[in-house]
C-alpha cells in the first residue's frame, strides 16, 4: 500500500526549479489580505502551487491519488530530461519534444484557474449537453431492441478506477412507461473525467513538427506563474485573449521553460529555428502577457518590476473567502462523491 498524496502540485516542482535558487523560487502574489504583506516572499518548491486533495477522488468510498500518479507517470517524469535538454541547451529528439508537448496540455488543463473556467462553462451547457447524449442513447437503445439485437454491455470491472460522475435512474410513471434522470456534480470528479479525457484523445494527436523554443534577449527574463500555458489569440488590432484553442490556425500557445527558454508554436505557420532571440519590444510584450495570465501567483527568478505591470488585489474579504473555500473542498467534494455513488 501506497501513502496517499494528498498535496497535490497544479505546477510540478520539476519544472518551477527552473526559476529557484537553493530550493526556493521568489514569488508575487497576486491576491494579500493586507498592504503589509511584501511585495515578493521567496517560498519553497515544496510549500507553493498546490493544494490538499486537488485531484483526490472516491472509488467506492476510498480515495485514490490515482489521476495525480497518472499525471505524474505519463506528463512530469518524462518531461524531465526534456527540460534539462532545453536548459543546457543540447540537441533534442523528436520524442523530447513531443514529451514537452504532452507536458504543455498537462499544464492547461490542471490548474485551479483552469477548474473555475471549467466550472463556469458546464454550468452554461451541461445541461443541454445531457438532455441531448440521453435523447440519443435512448434512442439508439429503441433502435437496438427494434431490430431484434441484443443491448451491449460493459465488462464489470471496464471503469473499476474511474470517477463515477453520473447517478443514472428509470423512475416509473402512474400512467406507464417511465422516465430516465441522470444526476451529476458539476465538480472535482467531473473535472478530473474531463481532464484525463482530453490528455488521453484530444491533446495526445497534437503534432509535433511546428514547435520551436524561442530565447529571451539580454536584459529581459521569462516570469512564469501558477497558470503557465497561455493560448493566445491575436487579433489585427493588436489586440489580444487568453480564449484561443489546439487547433485554432494562427493560434499561438507558449509556455515558459526557464527564465531564458519559451516554448512557442504558432498553429499553422512554420516555426522559426530553435535559439532564436526576440526582438526586445516583443519580449517585453509577451512578458506582458504570461504576467498578465497569472491566476495568484507570479514566479521569478529575480526581484522585479511586475507590480508595475500587474498590480496585486488587496482584499480581506476575499482573500478569507478564498481560503475557506480551500479548507472545505476535500470535505464537500467527497461528501457530494458519495451522495452521488449512493
Amino acid at each position: 500500500m501506497h501513502q496517499l498524496r494528498k498535496d497535490n502540485h497544479y505546477v510540478p516542482k520539476l519544472y518551477l526549479k527552473q526559476w529557484s535558487h537553493e530550493g526556493l523560487i521568489p514569488t508575487y502574489r497576486l491576491l494579500v489580505p493586507n498592504e503589509k504583506v511584501p511585495l515578493w516572499k521567496r517560498q519553497s518548491l515544496k510549500g507553493i502551487a498546490y493544494r490538499q486533495h486537488l485531484y483526490t477522488y472516491l472509488v467506492g468510498q476510498e480515495e485514490t491519488d490515482k489521476f495525480e500518479r497518472w499525471l505524474d507517470s505519463e506528463f512530469e517524469n518524462p518531461a524531465e530530461e526534456a527540460i534539462r535538454r532545453v536548459v543546457h541547451e543540447e540537441r533534442l529528439e523528436p520524442e523530447h519534444w513531443r514529451r514537452l508537448v504532452r507536458f504543455a496540455g498537462a499544464l492547461d488543463v490542471r490548474t485551479p484557474a483552469q477548474l473555475r473556467r471549467f466550472i463556469i462553462r458546464q454550468k452554461v451547457t451541461l445541461q443541454e449537453l445531457i438532455d441531448t447524449t440521453l435523447q440519443r442513447s435512448i434512442q439508439e437503445l429503441e433502435n437496438t431492441v427494434a431490430r431484434g439485437e441484443s443491448i451491449p454491455r460493459l465488462a464489470d470491472d471496464a471503469h473499476d478506477d474511474a470517477p463515477s460522475i453520473f447517478k443514472v435512474s428509470i423512475e416509473e410513471l402512474p400512467e406507464g412507461g417511465g422516465q430516465i434522470r441522470a444526476e451529476t456534480v458539476v465538480g472535482r470528479q467531473l473535472w478530473i473525467w474531463q481532464m484525463k479525457h482530453s490528455l488521453s484523445t484530444t491533446l495526445s494527436r497534437l503534432p509535433i513538427e511546428n514547435w520551436t523554443i524561442l530565447d529571451a534577449p539580454v536584459g529581459v527574463s521569462w516570469p512564469t506563474s501558477d497558470d503557465p500555458l497561455i493560448r493566445l489569440n491575436l487579433h489585427d488590432s493588436g489586440r489580444y485573449d487568453f480564449n484561443g484553442g489546439w487547433g485554432n490556425r494562427g493560434g499561438i500557445i507558449l509556455l515558459p521553460l526557464s527564465p531564458k527558454h519559451l516554448l512557442y508554436t504558432c498553429i499553422g505557420s512554420r516555426p522559426v529555428l530553435r535559439g532564436s532571440k526576440v526582438d526586445v519590444a516583443t519580449a517585453h510584450l509577451m512578458r506582458k502577457i504570461i504576467i498578465e495570465h497569472a491566476d495568484r501567483y507570479v514566479f521569478s527568478n529575480e526581484l522585479s518590476d511586475i507590480h508595475l505591470i500587474r498590480p496585486r488585489r488587496v482584499c480581506a474579504a476575499t482573500h478569507k473567502n478564498e481560503q475557506a473555500f480551500w479548507q472545505r473542498w476535500h470535505h464537500e467534494q467527497s461528501q457530494a462523491e458519495r451522495e452521488l455513488q449512493s
